[in-house]
């Protein structure tokens, strides 16, 4: 009964986010897309539904397939600077939704991770982070709970430290179990339903073994999801080692070559560069998550608006060529998004 109030609890919650102005542009975002697929010049996407801000570009942990953890970008270690985010969202609350406080990296290695949530959530935008949750002990899950984050998602990819750390490679399973342990005892002292938390399992060869267990964990930890996450892997056209046998968790299916491809069908076409955003610890404005070495930056918020570099000449012409052809861009050769 109190997951199914607390389920109630979000739901006024997320509505209380919404505005007839943010109404009126998502419905011009899906217009403007609409006619784009269909060869027809739309109205300008002036601004997305959601973005994402990447707060560090940097982690504690060193996952295989993760380009951070390989360190393939040698990038000074940063965190966003929270006058710029103070500034960007200034610009866009009453003009978007959702921020996501999530790109690459570690959030909770952000000294002033909760301030950035307190901000964007006292400007009415629906909050949201991912962790690997080796930061959740003490005096942080309070924070965060405090903080008025809507949904917190913790990786967790496996049910044993043996398993767990074959992926989460320099990570303590007992660490982020305390740590959504913490979690859901305030929010029970604070009787707040949120955050939603929810438990992330990456499905890979490794722990496949384990979704049952995994299963019975999130039961037994009283979190309000579990979802089991297809894995993006790299140089998969010859096989990954990290690759699941289960179909049906795997985004990938052999050809009549024999070679390894996308499950799902890649049209020319893409909403996500309609409906979000990604602005990169430097201020970057990039097409979307894919694009992980900060390739195709459309401009940057430390010395531009937002909406300047969201819907600009650069930003068409790159929408264009995506309708044009998409796979002609390396990192959409591995993307699942329609």
């Amino acid at each position: 009964m109190a997951k199914f109030t607390n389920k109630i609890k979000r739901l006024i919650i997320a509505c209380n986010y919404l505005t007839f102005k943010k109404v009126v542009i998502l419905h011009k975002i899906v217009f403007s897309y609409i006619l784009s697929v269909f060869g027809v010049v739309g109205l300008k996407p002036k601004y997305p539904h959601f973005i994402s801000v990447e707060t560090t570009n940097y982690c504690n942990l060193h996952c295989p397939e993760c380009p951070v953890g390989l360190k393939q970008y040698q990038n000074k270690s940063s965190c966003f600077d929270y006058n710029l985010f103070v500034k960007l969202i200034n610009e866009l609350k009453t003009n978007i939704f959702h921020v996501i406080l999530y790109f690459q990296g570690e959030p909770f290695l952000h000294n002033n991770l909760a301030e950035l949530i307190k901000y964007a959530h006292k400007s009415k935008l629906y909050t949201s982070t991912s962790t690997n949750g080796q930061f959740l002990r003490g005096n942080m899950a309070r924070e965060i709970v405090l903080s008025g984050l809507d949904k917190l998602i913790i990786s967790v990819d496996g049910s044993t430290q043996e398993v767990y750390q074959s992926y989460r490679v320099g990570g303590n399973l007992q660490k982020a179990l305390d740590g959504i342990k913490e979690l859901v005892y305030w929010k029970k002292m604070l009787k707040s339903a949120t955050p939603l938390l929810e438990i992330q399992f990456i499905v890979l060869k490794t722990n496949e073994s384990q979704l049952d267990e995994m299963r019975k964990l999130a039961r037994a930890l009283d979190v309000d999801r579990l979802a089991f996450k297809t894995a993006q892997l790299y140089n998969f056209e010859s096989g990954n080692e990290l690759m699941t046998s289960k179909s049906k968790y795997s985004r990938y299916k052999k050809n009549k070559q024999g070679k390894l491809e996308i499950k799902a069908k890649q049209l020319n076409r893409c909403w996500r560069l309609w409906s979000g955003a990604v602005v990169n610890v430097h201020g970057e404005v990039l097409p979307c998550c894919f694009d992980k070495g900060s390739e195709h930056s459309f401009g940057n918020v430390q010395n531009n608006l937002f909406s300047a570099c969201w819907s600009n000449k650069k930003a068409s012409d790159f929408r264009a060529k995506i309708l044009h052809n998409r796979k002609q861009f390396e990192m959409c050769r591995n993307c699942t998004a329609k």
